[in-house]
Formats: structure tokens, sequence, C-alpha cells
């Protein structure tokens, strides 16, 4: 009788595994073309050391280089809301260094209002491809 409870878990681990690999491949996609959007972003503006775009931690500190900051302002981005809005200005700097309206980098503050969160994040993957690869005169 003890086993008879157990055996009812079986579909529901093996629909929780499916979405578990599932999830861990879609955030291995997400690594890889965010990855392979800011090091493109960085070779057009000119950083020879655009792989570090690659390494987890040390992509961190792409941003505000890229910005024209000193490396060292990439720990500020561990401060809760003030790394988030340094995030923002230097990404705001880098659109606008790409020919791009600054004020796309803003889109990713529409992922809080419920139903379009995840539109606005699809939006947002969109244009750093668009700032990436669509050269703009």
């Amino acid at each position: 009788m003890v086993g008879e409870e157990f055996s009812m878990l079986g579909p529901y681990a093996a629909l929780f595994g499916a979405f578990l690999v599932f999830g861990i491949i879609m955030l291995i996609v997400l690594y890889v073309y965010c990855a392979l959007v800011w090091s493109t972003i960085a070779k057009k503006l000119k950083y020879k050391n655009a792989w570090l775009a690659w390494i987890p931690i040390a992509n961190i500190f792409l941003t505000p280089i890229l910005a024209k900051k000193k490396w060292p302002w990439g720990f500020i981005i561990l401060v809760p809301i003030v790394g988030a809005v340094f995030f923002f200005i230097w990404t705001w700097n880098i659109f606008e260094q790409r020919k791009y309206p600054g004020w796309l980098c803003l889109v990713p503050l529409l992922v809080v209002i419920p139903f379009i969160g995840w539109v606005a994040y699809l939006a947002y993957l969109i244009i750093i491809g668009l700032v990436a690869w669509n050269d703009k005169k």
C-alpha cells in the first residue's frame, strides 16, 4: 500500500524532468545568444577583448568598458537597484554609440507589466540583436 502513493509520482517526476531539461537548454541558448550579441557589439565598438562576453563573471565588466568607463565600475552591478540604474545608463550609451536610440535599452522595464512582460523580454532580445548585427549609417 505504501508504494501506491509513490507510483502516482512517476508521471509527474517525468514531466518535471522534461521541464527541467527544457529550461536548462533554453538558458544555454539564451546565454550563447547574449554572449554572441555582446561580443559582436564589442568588436564593432573596436574593443580588443570582445571575448570577455563569453566568460560568466567577466561579462559583467564588459558593459561599463563599452560605455567608456573603467572596468572596476562593473562591481556596481552587484548593488541591487543602483546596479540596474547604471546598467541602463551604460546600455543607453552603447546603443547611441551604435547609432540607435538610447531609450530602446529601457524596453526590459516593461517586464513588470503582467501578460506583456515576456513580449518585452523577447523584444529586448531582438533589439540587442539589431544593435549588434544591423549597422546604421
